[in-house]
């Protein structure tokens, strides 16, 4: 079964199938905004969650033209929310936990 952070495709494979050029990726990697796996002969590999990524920078930079670092800005803004709503999640089943002991 495939996994969806299993790194399988190498850069240009990847630029394919996000609708991009390999340099692009480059760029974005370069710029922070995506961090594909490296093999021991320093290959890229990237995931399906990579190019979903990819694909969400492309759609920030392209249609609603927020440069590069806005979409650093955004995509950090949205990983402290996930965090934030993935601890909120855990208090609440403490909370649940604990009055359901009583």
């Amino acid at each position: 079964m495939a996994r969806a952070d299993r790194p399988v495709y190498v850069i240009s494979i990847a630029a394919s199938l996000a609708g991009c050029h390999p340099r692009t990726l480059r760029i974005y990697e370069d710029e922070g905004l995506v961090d594909p796996v490296r093999t021991e002969t320093n290959i890229r590999l990237y995931s399906d969650d990579d190019l979903r990524r990819v694909r969400v920078i492309r759609y920030l930079t392209q249609v609603r033209g927020v440069n590069l670092a806005g979409v650093k800005l955004l995509l950090q803004l949205r990983e402290a929310a996930d965090l934030l709503a993935e601890i909120a999640a855990s208090l609440d089943d403490e909370d649940e936990s604990a009055t359901g002991a009583d």
